[in-house]
């Protein structure tokens, strides 16, 4: 009966201490603004943590974000870039006059008052490279998927207040592996500007261990 009680005694620990890592994983608060498919923020998710994945195509938009009355851990923005990338930068200027920079200039101007009003642990902002570093001026961070082990290059900047993910880089190929089937990168469809667009998994699983 002894060795039994002291066995019961050890399982309950385990269980509560399980239960103290699950209650202090889902207390910490990711925001994920212009989220998309929340593939940036999905290894927060699934760690337990506590993930608000905010985006237009979810009837959602950042700009309505009021000041948040809880303790916010992380933010992760990603802001539409159709209008700074530099892949469109010979339409920049009509881009300009019809307002359509201005529309996303709104966008990004909520996702950094959001992050001011929040004063998380951690925040960063991701946009290809382009004009952005007018508006936010130079990046935090550079880096292609390719330098995380998504053989594919696609430079990025990232801007805020973060630890520096650790790279593992692979050699870059022309195509990227989206589970069992191969999809180019190049083409206007909807859905490879979506693959252009969603976060690279193995930069995610990165940025999170070394920000967790």
């Amino acid at each position: 009966m002894e060795i039994f009680s002291i066995y019961q005694h050890c399982c309950m620990d385990s269980l509560q201490i399980k239960a103290k890592q699950l209650d202090f994983t889902h207390s910490r608060i990711i925001y994920d603004l212009c989220g998309g498919t929340g593939s940036w923020s999905r290894p927060y998710r699934d760690a337990g943590y506590t993930v608000h994945v905010i985006d237009t195509k979810s009837n959602k938009d950042v700009r309505w974000l009021r000041r948040p009355d809880h303790r916010v851990h992380g933010v992760l923005a990603a802001p539409p870039c159709t209008h700074f990338s530099s892949s469109g930068a010979q339409y920049w200027s009509e881009k300009d006059e019809d307002e359509r920079t201005l529309e996303d200039l709104s966008i990004l101007d909520a996702c950094i008052r959001f992050i001011f009003a929040a004063n998380p642990m951690f925040w960063a902002l991701e946009n290809p490279v382009g004009r952005m570093v007018d508006f936010l001026g130079p990046p935090a961070y550079k880096f292609n998927p390719c330098d995380f082990g998504d053989a594919y290059t696609k430079k990025t900047y990232l801007w805020g207040k973060f630890n520096r993910p650790k790279k593992r880089p692979v050699e870059p190929e022309t195509v990227c592996s989206q589970g069992s089937w191969l999809m180019r990168l190049g083409g206007r469809s909807d859905k490879t500007k979506e693959l252009r667009s969603t976060t690279p998994p193995a930069f995610a699983a990165a940025f999170f261990a070394a920000n967790p």
